[in-house]
Order: structure tokens, then sequence, then C-alpha cells
């Protein structure tokens, strides 16, 4: 599996693999991403920052995460504490095809994702989500994420986790 920058050809597919788990949050009961974000236009704004990346098996896209570099201004502010004040890429809008969950997608997904951290020089992830969102909840752990405390995003209450990998640097 490789993890790479996503192209607007690739876009119609992309927005497919993410009205997948928007129905499926909507499954699960859940409010998250049922006010019509993410649309096609956030794919978009993704793809032409440079942010949108796919995670690609034999040639298939199996996966989708938009990875941000630089300061999440939703991070600005958080009912208790980041593990680290250093820099970090913030993962959102974290999709995997309905043909692919349950095989370990997502973790190889933040697993690559952990290497273009350390080929950057940036030793920390910070990601948020629902807290009804269990599937990423239990990734999330699984992978040693850090619980730090509640973030507003568009208002709305999110547990925000981070890691620390790599390189460990003093904060």
């Amino acid at each position: 599996m490789i993890l790479r920058k996503a192209s607007f050809s690739e876009q119609p597919i992309i927005w497919e693999i993410l009205q997948q788990a928007i129905e499926q949050r909507k499954q699960d009961g859940s409010t998250q991403w049922q006010n019509g974000y993410p649309n096609e236009q956030t794919v978009n704004n993704d793809i032409a920052n440079g942010a949108a990346f796919v995670l690609i098996d034999q040639g298939q896209i199996i996966a989708y995460a938009a990875i941000l570099n630089g300061i999440e201004p939703n991070y600005a502010e958080i009912e208790g504490a980041w593990l680290s004040n250093d820099d970090y890429l913030t993962v959102h809008r974290v999709a995997v095809s309905n043909k692919f969950k349950g095989k370990g997608t997502a973790t190889q997904l933040f697993n690559l994702i952990e290497e273009i951290c350390i080929k950057q020089k940036t030793y920390s992830i910070r990601v948020d989500t629902n807290f009804d969102n269990v599937p990423m909840l239990r990734i999330l752990e699984k992978l040693g994420y850090t619980y730090c405390g509640e973030i507003l995003a568009d208002g709305a209450p999110r547990k925000a986790f981070e890691k620390r990998i790599g390189k460990l640097t003093a904060s």
C-alpha cells in the first residue's frame, strides 16, 4: 500500500468513499457529518491545497484523509492540554471504502501518515473526532494516541488526540 497526494481526477472516487462514511455515521445514529460537511467542495479544496491523500492498494483507492501542515485554528483552545507545543500534522476526514473496512486499512493509513511526519521532521500528529465515532476512537486507542481534551469544531464538541512519534523533542 502507498499513501500519496490525490489529484483532481480522483475527486469522484474520493467523494464516493466519503459518502459511504457519511452514510455509516448516519446509520450509527450520529449527527457527525450530517449537516452537509464534508462535501464535494471540501474535497476540491483539500486537493487544491495539497492536503488530500489517498491510500492505494493494487492500483485502487481504498481510503482518504486530509493531512494538513500548520496550525489548526480549532485546536487553539482546548479544554485539557496538548502533549506538546511543537509543530504537528492534523488529520481530518478519514474515510475507508466499505469494501476495505475491517481489514486494517485505517491502521495502515495512520502508519503511513506517521511516516510522512518523520520524513517532514514533524513529530506530532493531532486528530479530533466525534464522541460517538467508536470505530475512530478504537483506532486512535490502538495506535497509541493520547486523549488530550475537548475542542470545538463548528461549535460542536470533539474529542482531541495527539501522538508523538519518531524523534521526541522537549516541549
